[in-house]
């Protein structure tokens, strides 16, 4: 692990390879730990840059304002890269798109798995089986939290827990509690969106873009597939994998990693 300031705050990341730059931004419940499965796989052919968004993981969380798609612009600057692409996965993929809007010549490619989109609202059907599967817990409560939100994302709702690994359960719920507190602690920060937000500027994406989905995903997010392949110029729409959710890179790494090193440039 390595840390580097960025826009005044240190910022940690795992660093693998050589080769064109790849940087890997998790998604909301999770850390920089989600990618185990791809570093060295893709290290065989780029450099790999696993990062912990601010306040997530062992990032800081400084108290003054910032944008998590600035920080990723001014990582790129912090280590000398004009350009990388990005692969991003739920509120992770939400903020590589952002940088890709915000700051379209540094990003030379986007991909995107069981992404979320700024600026997209849920679905009254995604809110009832939220309320369904997770119901109201107490926001300081990590733990009811964590297993709510991993029933509800990592098993998904057409899945039991008995159909899930366990291992990936505990290490998922592990990781969201860590991920609860640093949300926690956002909420105290001025976090800035980016404006006009993503979800009616999906045309304006010129790079490639390759796009993916659990076929055991929450509705919502395989429809946010659709549209970003159907919007995005260059946009390419993957097969749903069979038997996964959202933490799609975690739980099914075999397939994804082959359509990553197909797709990288």
């Amino acid at each position: 692990m390595t840390k580097i300031e960025v826009n005044g705050a240190l910022l940690a990341y795992d660093e693998m390879g050589h080769g064109s730059p790849i940087v890997l931004l998790h998604a909301g419940i999770a850390d920089r730990r989600m990618w185990r499965e791809q570093i060295d796989a893709l290290a065989t052919r780029h450099r790999v840059i696993a990062l912990d968004l601010r306040g997530y993981g062992e990032s800081e969380l400084p108290p003054t304002g910032f944008a998590h798609h600035d920080d990723v612009a001014a990582l790129l600057d912090a280590l000398d890269l004009p350009r990388a692409a990005l692969v991003g996965c739920s509120f992770g993929g939400a903020v590589a798109i952002d940088t890709a809007l915000a700051h379209p010549d540094r990003v030379s490619a986007l991909a995107l798995l069981g992404t979320a989109v700024s600026g997209h609202e849920w679905s009254e059907q995604t809110n009832d089986l939220w309320e369904i599967l997770v119901g109201d817990v107490e926001p300081e409560d990590f733990a009811a939290t964590a297993a709510g939100e991993v029933r509800f994302w990592v098993v998904g709702p057409e899945r039991t827990p008995e159909q899930v690994d366990p291992g990936l359960i505990a290490f998922a719920t592990a990781m969201d509690e860590r991920a609860l507190a640093a949300e926690l602690a956002l909420s105290a920060v001025d976090v800035a969106e980016l404006d006009p937000p993503a979800v009616g500027r999906l045309g304006e994406l010129s790079m490639p873009v390759l796009v993916g989905a659990g076929a055991a995903d929450v509705p919502d997010i395989r429809q946010l597939a659709d549209r970003i392949a159907a919007e995005a110029p260059r946009a390419v729409r993957l097969p749903d994998v069979p038997d996964a959710a959202h933490l799609l890179p975690l739980e099914r790494p075999a397939p994804v990693n082959a359509a990553l090193l197909d797709f990288l440039p």
